[in-house]
């Protein structure tokens, strides 16, 4: 039964219903009085006064009724109209002009929902509910009874609330969008999609979940967004060629593609996981989400499009993944995998396989996609069209799989190359940069790799020969292919070499030798072998610490060398000199030798030492008594002739200097002396005069005994020692002499005598202009020695004469009137005298010594000292001025060494008396005393004496 209300009253109370939410009785209100309340004046009122908290599950129904225009009979008796009942009806109609209903049309609604007020009720009713209660999660329920009504109700749900739902209330509702729907929906496409990506792979958990959100997200918004833009489309499917719509998709055709893309890029460079899990989880535009709401298509030219632009940012993707790791790397041939599927290429096989295989990538890649102009395109312009290595063409693909495998070789190997480092080295074909980065690679594996696996060694050499060429076969041509590896600028000869200076520098001997020496097809020429063997011996020796050859890099230098006994034979001139240095180096490791403050010898100092012989003197220095070792230093000296260490243009190049024998025996001979003189000047340094005299006599050279080619070579260190030891004066910490010989029993005359013997073996092999300053030392030590020789024999006839002053029982003193009656016989007796007591004072003081022993080894020492004297006398060409008074007879005077032994000063040729000089008249006297006293021992004549 229908209510008895005027119109206002009705809608009035419509209101009031709809405000109460009361939609049963509104619904039985309208079933009765369709005629007042028609449909728009209810959805009007619905979409003013319905309360938007409302859930949808209570009223859509009403909604669906009120569209269909068609009311269940229900009775209004349960009507309360006591709110409108009491009203006039100009105050009922006064009411019903202040209600100011919401009008169903808005700007923002589409072209083909204008004609229909369900259609626009329920966009307007969506917009309401989102920005007065924000519940988001009642819309879906609210258009899905009417998605048949209007395309574009479909295309609201699944393009603007689905994803804006999904994003505020389902995978990020901790952090949603601050816009309401309808202010989503007029925002900036870019900007709308950074927005829905803005949570997407932000924590390190949630990278599982980036395909979920571009499928859910991206794929709905986006590709459904445009076709409800135009009311001639909708979501069916149109994916004929021949189309009417073929030519719709062009560049830009989908706003807001072209910014997922960026973001995917930029994602590469910074995260480089959100990329590889973004291609990885999402297989491209079709792959959408659309919440069973629609099925989304494309057209042959869009859905090319779309694959095309998706698999470009791909392959660009992986070119900005900055990480140098096998996970990136991994990711990255994830990616071109991935990519190749996604056009129907290749099937590719995962990244260990590949690697294990090294497949012949090279015959894939075209000289187009290999060309140095397309580095740049590595770095810019990665979406553009014009880049051929983005380019989703199964040579781009090759090509980027070729870096990828090559990335992941160097780093796997311990030598960190990132994918676009690989690109460079490819493209840009700079030979250093390449060589510098194999010898890195080789150098790494020399260092970390395994010393007793062979198979590791040989699958390295496999891997870097395959990074050259990436698969091509030398032996299909004589020319150069067109497509190389990144290492494609190197010769395969020098690869090798570096390969073979891997294998012995960790002790693969027997697998260098079996690829190199004995390999039929002989990778390396012999003249190659040779010097890379040379050269990483020679390297292990300069990185050796311990001079001894037994051990450490010296020890793995000698096996180097007989590692190759085809190769490296003794004979070869190299061999000897690596030889001869092995032993000089071990030489030295029996001395302590500290060259610089805190740093042990090291063996390398030896081989780059402007000067090795000067090593030597600081051995002398730094070791006690190592003067005595003169034979083992002069060896160690020649050692280091024969090694090339003192010929040599640069350091550290003895091996590669030829010098001819000549030379050799020249160097040889001067490092002889040159260490003889050492070793004089060392002795004299530790106070052993001893062992200094007898290198000076017996070692250094008289012009006598040189050859012709020792009388060539320039000595400027023989002379110098000689005239060194001819200089030292006798301390008390000078080293006694260990046995006296024939020389003189006091240490004072014997030194002296030693050390003119010094000066003039140094006055015998100096150069002239030096000579003065030996003369004048040599005078000095006479003139020492004479005072010495007057001196002992004054003590001796104080001594004599104190005997003489005894009488002895028995007769044995001689007659005190017996006098000799000339001079000479005088000086006779004397003699006679002063040899035995002379001998019992030696016996006394140094050693016994018989009188035969004593007289013979005074006249031969007297003699010897006489005629090397005469022979100075003659080399200087002058005689010695003496003095004008004549000699005291006193029969301890020496006789001067200026003269030769038998002149005579008593008359000239002319018969005129010729001035005898006091040293002559000593010499004289000496003779005389001894031939009269001892001569009789050696047989000498006696001379006529006076008989009383």
């Amino acid at each position: 039964m229908a209510l008895h209300l005027s119109p206002p009253k009705l809608v009035l109370l419509a209101v009031h219903l709809a405000v109460k939410a009361d939609i049963d009785n509104l619904t039985a209100l309208a079933s009765h009085h369709g005629s007042i309340l028609r449909k728009d004046l209810l959805l009007r009122i619905l979409l003013t006064y319905l309360p938007e908290a409302l859930r949808t599950s209570a009223y859509v129904g009403f909604i669906q009724n009120i569209h269909n225009g068609a009311f269940p009979e229900v009775d209004t008796k349960g009507i309360d109209c006591s709110s409108v009942e009491g009203l006039t009806e100009d105050a009922a109609k006064k009411k019903v002009k202040k209600l100011r209903l919401l009008p169903l049309t808005f700007p923002e609604a589409p072209k083909e929902a204008a004609e229909d007020s369900t259609t626009l009720f329920l966009f307007r009713r969506s917009y309401r509910v989102d920005e007065e209660s924000g519940l988001l999660r009642e819309l879906p329920a609210l258009l899905t009874p009417f998605l048949e009504l209007s395309p574009c109700l479909r295309t609201f749900l699944v393009s603007a609330i689905l994803p804006l739902l999904r994003r505020n209330c389902e995978y990020y509702p901790q952090n949603p969008i601050p816009h309401t729907l309808l202010e989503f929906q007029q925002l900036p496409e870019r900007v709308a999609a950074d927005l829905l990506l803005s949570q997407t792979g932000a924590r390190e958990e949630d990278l599982s979940l980036i395909g979920r959100d571009l499928r859910g997200l991206i794929a709905p918004w986006r590709f459904t967004r445009r076709r409800g833009k135009d009311s001639r489309q909708d979501l069916t499917v149109n994916d004929e060629p021949g189309s009417e719509d073929d030519g719709g998709a062009q560049e830009g055709a989908f706003p807001g593609w072209d910014q997922v893309l960026q973001w995917l890029t930029a994602h590469a460079s910074k995260n480089w996981k959100v990329a590889v899990g973004a291609i990885e989880q999402w297989n491209g535009p079709e792959d959408a989400d659309l919440g069973g709401w629609a099925a989304l298509s494309f057209s042959y030219h869009e859905r090319i499009h779309l694959e095309q632009t998706w698999a470009r940012a791909s392959l660009a993707s992986a070119y900005l993944i900055p990480e140098a790791s096998n996970l990136a790397l991994e990711g990255a041939y994830n990616i071109v995998a991935h990519i190749a599927s996604l056009l129907d290429q290749d099937h590719l096989s995962p990244l260990e396989n590949a690697v294990a295989i090294l497949p012949p990538l090279a015959e894939h890649i075209t000289r187009a996609i290999a060309s140095p102009r397309n580095a740049t395109y590595m770095r810019n312009d990665l979406l553009e069209d014009s880049n051929v290595l983005t380019s989703p063409t199964p040579e781009s693909t090759a090509f980027l799989r070729a870096l990828i495998l090559s990335a992941f070789l160097l780093t796997r190997a311990g030598s960190p190359c990132t994918l676009r480092r690989a690109g460079e080295l490819a493209l840009l074909e700079d030979e250093r940069d390449q060589r510098a980065e194999a010898t890195k690679l080789i150098h790494v594996l020399a260092n970390n790799g395994p010393k007793t696996d062979d198979k590791f060694w040989i699958k390295a050499r496999n891997e870097i020969l395959w990074l050259r060429d990436w698969g091509v076969e030398d032996s299909w041509g004589e020319s150069e292919p067109d497509v190389k590896g990144i290492f494609g600028q190197l010769k395969k000869e020098n690869i090798e070499t570096e390969i073979l200076k891997a294998l012995l520098t960790n002790t693969r001997y027997s697998l260098a030798r079996l690829m190199y020496e004995d390999s039929p097809d002989q990778p390396l020429d012999r003249k190659v072998l040779q010097d890379t063997i040379y050269a990483t011996a020679m390297t292990a020796y300069d990185n050796a610490s311990n001079p001894n050859r037994t051990r450490g890099g010296l020890k793995k230098c000698d096996e180097i060398l007989k590692a190759f006994p085809k190769t490296i034979q003794k004979y070869d001139v190299d061999a000897q000199r690596i030889e001869a240095l092995l032993q000089a180096t071990h030489a030295l490791s029996e001395f302590r030798l500290v060259l610089k403050q805190g740093e042990p010898f090291t063996p390398v100092v030896l081989r780059v030492h402007k000067d090795p012989i000067s090593i030597i003197d600081k051995i002398l220095e730094q070791n006690p008594k190592s003067y005595t070792r003169l034979h083992d230093l002069l060896d160690l000296g020649a050692r280091m002739v024969q090694a090339g260490l003192t010929t040599r243009d640069k350091p550290g190049q003895c091996h590669h200097v030829v010098i001819s024998p000549e030379e050799e025996a020249t160097q040889r001979v001067t490092a002889e002396r040159r260490i003889t003189a050492m070793c004089v000047d060392a002795a004299l340094t530790e106070d052993d005069f001893e062992t200094a005299y007898s290198y000076v006599v017996n070692r250094l050279i008289s012009p006598s005994k040189k050859t012709t080619t020792d009388a060539t070579i320039e000595d400027d260190y023989s002379w110098k020692a000689a005239l060194q030891a001819g200089k030292y004066r006798r301390t008390a910490r000078t080293v006694r002499p260990t046995h006296i010989g024939t020389a003189s029993g006091n240490p004072e005359i014997r030194h002296l005598e030693q050390r003119i013997e010094c000066l003039s073996t140094a006055l015998r092999i100096a150069p002239s202009p030096t000579l003065q300053e030996i003369l004048n030392a040599f005078r000095r030590a006479e003139e020492e020695l004479d005072a010495a020789i007057k001196a002992e024999a004054e003590q001796e006839d104080a001594w004599d004469a104190a005997g003489d002053s005894i009488h002895m029982p028995g007769g044995f003193n001689p007659p005190s009137n017996n006098k000799p009656s000339t001079s000479t016989a005088g000086a006779s007796t004397a003699s006679a005298v002063r040899p035995a007591s002379s001998s019992r004072h030696h016996q006394t003081e140094e050693a016994p010594m018989s009188l035969f022993d004593l007289s013979r080894a005074s006249v031969l020492s007297a003699q010897r000292n006489l005629t090397a004297l005469s022979s100075l006398q003659r080399a200087i060409g002058k005689p010695s001025p003496s003095p004008s008074s004549p000699p005291p007879p006193s029969a301890g005077g020496r006789s001067s060494l200026d003269q030769a032994p038998g002149s005579n000063a008593s008359d000239n040729e002319d018969g005129q008396p010729k001035r005898a000089r006091k040293r002559d008249q000593l010499r004289e006297a000496a003779m005389g005393t001894l031939v009269s006293g001892v001569g009789w021992l050696i047989s000498a004549p006696v001379p006529p004496a006076d008989k009383e």
